[in-house]
């Protein structure tokens, strides 16, 4: 395998491992001109003297930093969803192949791309996603100790604080059933959740401060329905939005919008598509029901919409509409720099 580019390579693909890398590049024409493996050290020197190209690569771990890497070498570099690269895999499975199926999908001139994402980005998407886990092992550690305490006859509320509020009051009942083994059982998993719930602390308190320094969120916050921790998760996830043509393209990446499944001239829509990002969804929909209780429906230039929208579907359909709606007021002002949600009945809802 010829370790050197060739001069007359017009785009590449490469399929990412941990330590070994496959490259296959394509002429103008599309055809495989070179097929190439290389550790990690090495990689990056093959691209430092290879022309500038388009490069691709499946969205994984790994793609995004090596993405910016060939990026500041010049190079077009673009991540491409591992779908969208299956149906250009001809038969069987390698490495090999899987970089040459990565080369022909991006030269497709109607191929989807990921965006690449820059180093603050990153961190500020790690740190929702570790107060997100944090989250769930909080709501492990209390359902664990509801069925413990239902063992015992022992039932609690729904809810933190309802939990919080009858588990203290079980443990401090010495008539009840539970055993003293139990009861310390109890005891230290009140702790493991009292850490639990300080490091969610700190890392809300550090999202909200990243919220209140960057000017491009500080513009989200003046969208209804839109808190610190929704206008920083979304900024993480789609950067300045340029990459979506218009506001209902981020829409669909959202998966707000109905799936469609029409055959033979007759339309089928179904329900959300959940695609794209989850965390993101889950944290716009709360934040549409939180506005579709609390918006006042005279003065807000949303109200007339949402009253006779309300109207005509069920609640949780018309929260879902509020929620695409909030997401394309989002797009409007990610890509206008400098603009602000107007919140007068007389803005154009």
């Amino acid at each position: 395998m010829r370790t050197k580019p060739k001069p007359n390579s017009a785009a590449y693909g490469i399929d990412i491992g941990k330590k070994v890398f496959h490259v296959v590049a394509l002429d103008a024409d599309g055809r495989p001109v070179q097929r190439a493996k290389f550790s990690r050290e090495t990689l990056l020197k093959f691209f430092e003297v290879s022309d500038t190209a388009l490069i691709g690569m499946e969205a994984c771990a790994g793609s995004q930093w090596l993405a910016r890497k060939l990026t500041a070498l010049g190079h077009d570099a673009r991540i491409i969803p591992a779908k969208f690269v299956k149906p250009y895999v001809k038969s069987n499975k390698s490495d090999t192949i899987d970089a040459e199926a990565i080369a022909e999908a991006v030269t497709r001139p109607t191929m989807r791309f990921v965006q690449v994402r820059s180093e603050a980005q990153v961190d500020l998407q790690a740190l929702h996603r570790i107060r997100d886990r944090l989250i769930r092992n909080r709501t492990g550690l209390m359902n664990q100790a509801r069925a413990f305490c239902i063992e015992y006859g022992l039932a609690m509320r729904t809810g933190a604080g309802g939990f919080h509020a009858d588990i203290r009051r079980h443990l401090d009942n010495d008539e009840n059933d539970l055993s003293s083994a139990m009861r310390d059982l109890l005891t230290d998993l009140l702790d493991d959740l009292a850490h639990i719930e300080r490091r969610v602390a700190e890392l809300t308190k550090e999202i909200e401060a990243i919220a209140h320094s960057d000017e491009t969120v500080r513009r989200l916050l003046t969208i209804p329905g839109i808190g610190a921790l929704g206008a920083t998760a979304l900024v993480a996830a789609a950067g300045d939005g340029r990459q979506f043509r218009k506001a209902r393209d981020m829409a669909a990446w959202l998966g707000l919008v109905p799936a469609e499944h029409s055959s033979g001239g007759k339309q089928t829509l179904l329900g959300i598509s959940k695609r794209g990002n989850g965390y993101v969804r889950r944290l716009i929909i709360h934040g549409a029901r939180s506005c579709f209780l609390h918006l006042h429906r005279e003065t807000h230039a949303l109200g007339r919409w949402l009253s006779a929208l309300e109207e005509r579907t069920h609640r949780n359909k018309a929260i879902v509409a509020l929620a695409n709606k909030l997401t394309r007021i989002a797009w409007a002002i990610l890509t206008r720099p400098g603009e602000n949600y107007l919140r007068t009945k007389g803005a154009a809802a």
